[in-house]
């Protein structure tokens, strides 16, 4: 008897940019080559002139932007997007230094299915600034964590972290640098991860099942 093993279908990713998009590009650079069994929908943003559109469109990716002064409150703005995003019939949601809080509005529907990326090791220096903070505080090691949105600041299911080593030279602007130098390796992880059904989440912890 001969058996065929079934192509796993791709599951679809949309992401929420509002800057350069430099991770939304490491992660579609891993989709081109095949190493992420997905493929993006679509590319919203919260600003017009983000550099990430033009990146994106180039890529023949259909790039929106959907301007949130245009509505009457945070939800409205979400609504919108929310829209979209259920006619692209995406699975995942990516948040790519997307700067804007999600409210629960967004959240629910897409529970457990947006990936954020924020530039400490969570649970500590959650919000804007990480970096500064943790030179600030003086710690020695910091890094960057991949994990799911939730209601809270930085707060749901940690799926990936990556640690950093701060020198005494270092600057806001160097370890940023070498920061994001990981978060694009743990973003595309994470992605992979979800992409292949190996992530598990009981409890709000995330656990990585086996490789059969």
């Amino acid at each position: 008897m001969i058996f065929i093993k079934k192509k796993k279908i791709k599951k679809n990713i949309s992401f929420l940019v509002s800057g350069r998009g430099s991770n939304f590009m490491a992660v579609a650079r891993e989709i081109e080559k095949g190493n992420i069994n997905a493929q993006i929908k679509i590319v919203i943003s919260d600003k017009e002139n983000a550099p990430v559109l033009k990146k994106s469109e180039k890529m023949g990716i259909e790039s929106v932007f959907i301007n949130p002064k245009l509505f009457n409150s945070r939800e409205a703005h979400e609504r919108e997007i929310l829209d979209i995003l259920f006619k692209n019939e995406t699975d995942l949601v990516v948040a790519a230094g997307y700067m804007r809080l999600l409210t629960p509005v967004f959240i629910e529907p897409f529970k457990n299915r947006i990936i954020n990326i924020h530039p400490s090791l969570l649970p500590a220096f959650p919000g804007k600034d990480a970096q500064s903070q943790a030179i600030a505080k003086g710690v020695k090691i910091t890094g960057c964590t991949c994990h799911f949105i939730d209601e809270g600041v930085d707060t749901g299911p940690i799926i990936m972290q990556a640690a950093i080593k701060i020198h005494q030279n270092d600057t806001v602007n160097s370890l940023s640098q070498k920061i994001l130098t990981e978060e694009h390796k743990i973003l595309a992880k994470s992605i992979k991860l979800f992409c292949d059904d190996k992530l598990l989440i009981q409890n709000k912890k995330v656990f990585i099942k086996p490789t059969v």
